[in-house]
């Protein structure tokens, strides 16, 4: 947490260091948790009341009170796409952005707690991500490993008259993480069971899973990005069909899966590489999603082929990820587990031709596929959910990362405390 900082005295030159914060027992608090994902599509926010279990050792206790979505206007989602594809920019725009998004999270939170009729105590917004880079690459002769999520939170702190907590994953990355996934930290609290496998799958604009082997402790819990989820198939939408998605897999369905192409795509690098590893637009953005049309097109494909191939990608690099790297680790974790089960999140669980494909893959292995809605929090809410429970760690000082989920060195706490 950012302390505040005291008056400077002419008395001592130390007087004008950081007050130290004072660190007291949990609080129960109503968070506003905010999300806005790659996909670029809106901003989600969930209010929850999350308190300290009575066993200091255990997780704390997260309720969902409520949660509201709000779409992003079509010149603003184009901005923001534009921006992450890497098209030229400027510095006076990169700033106009942070501050309309300070400004639109503020009154997403505030419509929402009006609808409510809840008032927040802290807010924890996760920013709209313009990049991610996960691993070095060179910059001026050093070698850098970076993150940018925008939205500023002053102007959120000061239209809310709370505390906000903001720019949640730099903190993993100092410590040597890839800055994601974040969400596992929710997964472990909310979903973790005493006697079966749990898969949490998250269908943003990139998948992501956590496993959590039965009874898993922290040091047990394995979560990665798997690859693309609904990032491709928009950008291959909006090309296409000059439409932002494909509205319940219906172009999907439609189409025929092209394996030949599909094959190939499954021979990516990024696949093959171990746990834990993060990915971005930097790997399936436009660049990507350009390879993918014209080898569809070489093939001979109608529109609805690539959508359908696409689609089938998505779903087949999950499986493929399952295979590889989660059923070991859960074979190694919980051998004696009665079931696994796959949740899954995000605006992708709402495309019945994704999860079908899912739900055909995994079943030859005895893993059921459904909703974190049947285990109680709405697919929609769930990363507002986690992002709220992460500013929840960061104000009571408590670390929010899983660092065998993100490779860090060591529990951090996350994010950076503006005050109102």
């Amino acid at each position: 947490m950012s302390p505040r900082t005291s008056p400077p005295r002419t008395s001592s030159p130390a007087s004008t260091l950081p007050l130290q914060p004072r660190i007291q027992p949990p609080q129960s608090l109503l968070v506003a948790g905010v999300m806005s994902g790659t996909s670029a599509d809106g901003i989600d926010v969930a209010l929850c009341r999350i308190r300290p279990a009575p066993d200091p050792h255990a997780p704390p206790r997260l309720k969902l009170l409520g949660h509201r979505s709000f779409a992003f206007s079509p010149p603003l989602r184009s901005t923001i796409l534009s921006l992450a594809a890497g098209h030229r920019t400027t510095a006076a725009q990169l700033t106009q952005l942070s501050w309309r998004l300070g400004e639109l999270y503020a009154h997403s939170i505030a419509e929402t707690a009006k609808a409510l009729r809840l008032r927040p105590q802290l807010a924890a917004i996760h920013g709209q991500t313009l990049y991610h880079q996960a691993l070095p690459a060179d910059f001026l002769g050093a070698p850098i490993r970076c993150t940018l999520q925008t939205g500023e939170p002053a102007v959120i702190a000061e239209r809310l008259r709370i505390p906000v907590v903001s720019d949640f994953r730099p903190a993993d990355l100092a410590a040597g993480g890839q800055g994601a996934p974040l969400v596992p930290m929710l997964d472990l609290c909310y979903f973790r069971h005493p006697t079966s496998n749990r898969l949490l799958l998250n269908l943003g604009g990139i998948a992501n899973v956590t496993a959590l082997p039965a009874a898993c402790s922290l040091s047990g819990v394995l979560a990665f990005d798997t690859g693309p989820a609904n990032m491709l198939i928009d950008l291959l939408m909006q090309q296409l069909y000059h439409r932002p998605l494909d509205k319940d897999g219906a172009v999907a369905a439609g189409g025929r899966v092209l394996q030949p192409v599909l094959n190939r795509l499954l021979a990516a690098p990024y696949f093959a590489l171990p746990a834990p590893k993060s990915c971005g637009r930097e790997q399936f953005g436009s660049a990507f999603a350009q390879r993918l049309l014209a080898a569809c097109r070489r093939a001979g494909a109608r529109r609805q082929d690539v959508i359908a191939t696409a689609t089938a990608f998505t779903a087949d690099t999950i499986l493929d990820a399952y295979l590889r790297i989660c059923r070991p680790h859960l074979q190694q974790h919980a051998p004696t587990a009665r079931s696994t089960q796959l949740l899954a999140a995000g605006g992708g669980a709402r495309n019945p031709t994704l999860l079908h494909r899912l739900q055909q893959g995994f079943a030859p292995l005895g893993v059921k596929v459904s909703s974190t809605a049947q285990a109680g929090l709405p697919v929609e809410a769930k990363e507002a959910a986690a992002f709220a429970l992460l500013g929840w760690l960061t104000w009571n000082h408590l670390p929010g990362n899983v660092p065998s989920a993100t490779g860090a060195a060591r529990p951090v706490v996350l994010g950076k405390v503006t005050f109102a």
